[in-house]
């Protein structure tokens, strides 16, 4: 039993680190836009510089660790490399700095996932892969759902599962580099409490986070098509009067203000100027038509208040209206518009049903421990 007390140091030192790098999300935007400054057209550069300063650090800290069974550590670390190589090549998109910066999440995640994972080595069993995973998504749900609340940020459910691979990849670079001195492939009863019990917080994390960001209703409406939003009808109807009044003393920033609270009736509703904008570039008259009624009708606050993505407001001029008008008039419409706008995936599942669902997972999860206590 001894080999498997567990010191608190590294834990600490690992809830030390991860709560870290949720806080810092608010400054990363910063950091990131003081790069792009200082040194234009080079960010890429940089922060792929840095990461491979850090990966060098590691790779020389692990070679000159690892002395016996060489082959199988080595190979483990070659593995974790070869994973993290080619989930960044098939997830890559056309945007170089994002794909720079979601490179460098795998060494931040790696790093979680290590200090976790020699926290937990002493159980020498399944455990010590399976609490770390619990762990990192947990830490990576949090920092997800923070970024969400701060303006210019993006928090999301794909972000979450990137952060999964560089767990796997942090795992097999941790078990090549300090593999536990026994291991058993099960379950010890007792790593099955922890597990358990930790798996049922992650569930309840990944839940909150799912309902913040994804949970939502479709609004079908003759007049403007059909949209995703937060927000019901009545509720968006409640927001755009109460932000009427709000804005003639408190308008938006003019500047975009990172380490703040994001107005998401405001982030919304930009989002529709901006899905407007583009299809009226696109010559798809319609479609700009049908955005421009959502922002009359639900958004309307946001048209004709300066914000710091439009100095005079997002109204069309009055010709480039009756321009539109006309051209929607003898164009031939879609028979059922379906805006594209909203940036996350909106899941119109009942919020009651939703968390009655998770509710049952959880105490089945908890419920189990209790038989094993009993068993």
């Amino acid at each position: 039993m001894n080999g498997r007390r567990l010191r608190a140091g590294p834990f600490v030192i690992a809830v030390a680190v991860a709560a870290a790098v949720v806080l810092s999300a608010p400054l990363i935007g910063q950091v990131r836009g003081w790069i792009r400054t200082t040194f234009p057209g080079r960010f890429v550069l940089i922060v792929g510089a840095i990461g491979a300063v850090l990966l060098a650090g590691a790779l020389i800290a692990a070679a000159l660790r690892i002395r016996e069974n060489r082959a199988r550590r080595f190979g483990a670390i070659a593995a974790a490399l070869a994973i993290a190589v080619v989930y960044s090549a098939l997830n890559a998109g056309d945007n170089a700095e994002s794909n720079a910066v979601e490179r460098f999440h795998f060494l931040e995640y790696g790093l979680i996932t290590w200090l976790f994972y020699r926290g937990w080595r002493p159980l020498g069993d399944l455990a010590i892969f399976l609490l770390p995973t619990l762990a990192g998504i947990i830490v990576g749900t949090a920092e997800e759902w923070l970024q969400w609340f701060i303006p210019n940020r993006v928090g999301e459910i794909r972000d979450i599962f990137l952060n999964l691979a560089a767990i796997v990849c942090g795992l097999l670079f941790s078990a090549g580099v300090a593999p536990p001195p026994r291991f058993e492939a099960a379950l010890h009863p007792s790593s099955r409490q922890r597990v358990l019990r930790l798996a049922a917080v992650t569930v309840l994390v990944v839940a909150a986070f799912v309902h913040t960001l994804h949970l939502g209703h479709a609004i079908a409406d003759p007049e403007t098509g059909s949209f995703t939003s937060r927000y019901a009808p009545d509720r968006l109807a409640a927001l755009q009067a109460e932000k009427v009044e709000r804005w003639k003393t408190r308008p938006p920033p003019l500047l975009l203000q990172r380490i703040s609270r994001e107005d998401q009736y405001l982030s919304e509703g930009l989002s529709h100027v901006r899905w407007r904008n583009r299809q009226w570039a696109a010559g798809d008259v319609a479609a700009a038509w049908y955005e421009n009624r959502i922002l009359e009708k639900y958004f309307a606050p946001v048209l004709d208040t300066p914000t710091y993505e439009g100095k005079q407001g997002h109204r069309w001029p009055a010709e480039q209206r009756v321009d539109a008008a006309t051209r929607f008039a003898s164009a031939r419409p879609p028979d059922a518009y379906v805006s594209g706008a909203y940036p996350y995936d909106v899941y119109t599942w009942p919020k009651t049903l939703f968390w009655a669902g998770v509710m049952a997972v959880m105490l089945g999860l908890l419920a189990l421990t209790k038989n094993l206590l009993v068993s």
